[in-house]
């Protein structure tokens, strides 16, 4: 499915400089505490713990160009943490290993129901990032089929959202077939493989199996998919909210490079997965959506409403009671509400 490419207005990008905070509108917004220096060349804290991922396109500009390290002039450590998935990212958030992390919103939602300090403070695509696959020559045309078969998909990640979703839309349970709890490049493996039946990948390593191994999509619906959240710890953003400031600023500046330059952003993203330039070409310019509002907000609550019903039904979420507070807590709109691109680079 090829996405409408139009540059949306980007309604966050203020004027404002980048270490000025104020009062945030939007849903379960919050107010960050000034830093704990304002003065020219000074930063809150000494080292930045920040992820990059092949499934999120900005991420990778940020590093590639050292936005951080040249704006923090050397003052400030940045360490580049890679996650594998969704799950990984909330796994280092909730074990205090980087202080950004970017996952799926439905993974933020599940983290933050699930007693996650995190909040999401900039929403970095609108991707059709995940399907369902099997083997090239494989007999399953459809969703239905995949009754009784072998289906490897991450937990915690939106592919295992979107089988969850696309499984009840077939009158199917996760209880009518035989999960594989496996990460996404083992899920990838296995189906090619033949050790499974089906796959319900991640791009980009769903494309690449559809080019390089003639893996079959057999169900794809962008509106099962969430958004790309960029998620912070509270803690990162009670101590350091320059420096959260910085990263949204860095975000919104990479935004405006991937649009301007689709074939920079996928030669990076080729070089960093590993992967053919057209695959990434494609990843980039066909499954993905980088001119989205980055201010999370109803579009992305109405998704992930919908979303949750589905974590309690699955046992993955106690209580929908849980998924409301989660909900109403997640979005901190601070920092997307004063960024400025033109402050970095």
């Amino acid at each position: 499915m090829r996405l409408t490419k139009k540059l949306l207005p980007i309604a966050a990008l203020a004027a404002a400089a980048a270490l000025t905070l104020s009062a945030c509108a939007g849903e379960g917004s919050s107010v960050a505490p000034e830093p704990e220096s304002t003065l020219p060349g000074e930063w809150s804290s000494d080292v930045l713990n920040i992820d990059f991922a092949t499934y999120n396109p900005l991420s990778l500009i940020i590093k590639d160009q050292g936005w951080l390290e040249e704006a923090t002039d050397g003052k400030v450590q940045v360490n580049w943490i890679q996650s594998a998935g969704s799950n990984k990212a909330n796994e280092a958030l909730r074990a205090g290993a980087i202080d950004v992390g970017s996952t799926a919103g439905s993974a933020a939602l599940l983290a933050r129901s699930n007693g996650s300090p995190i909040q999401t403070i900039d929403i970095y695509s609108q991707p059709n990032w995940a399907a369902i696959l099997v083997p090239a020559g494989s007999s399953i045309t459809s969703v239905e089929d995949l009754a009784g078969k072998s289906v490897a998909a991450t937990k915690g990640t939106d592919p295992y959202f979107f089988l969850l979703q696309a499984l009840g839309e077939a009158g199917l349970s996760i209880d009518d077939i035989t999960l594989q709890n496996l990460q996404h490049a083992d899920g990838k493996a296995a189906l090619e493989s033949g050790a499974v039946d089906a796959w319900s990948g991640l791009d980009p390593l769903l494309s690449t199996s559809v080019a390089t191994a003639g893996s079959k999509i057999i169900y794809d619906n962008i509106d099962f998919n969430s958004y790309g959240f960029l998620n912070a710890t509270e803690s990162f953003i009670e101590k350091s909210p320059d420096l959260a400031q910085l990263v949204v600023d860095a975000y919104e500046k990479a935004r405006e490079y991937a649009i301007a330059n689709p074939d920079e952003t996928a030669a990076i993203l080729a070089e960093v997965a590993g992967i053919d330039p057209e695959i990434a070409s494609s990843v980039i310019q066909d499954r993905t959506n980088l001119a989205v509002d980055p201010v999370p907000g109803k579009k992305q609550h109405d998704v992930l409403a919908f979303i949750g019903p589905i974590f309690v039904e699955s046992g993955d979420v106690a209580s929908q009671e849980l998924i409301d507070a989660a909900l109403d807590s997640l979005f901190n709109t601070t920092f997307i509400d004063n960024a400025d691109p033109s402050l970095i680079g």
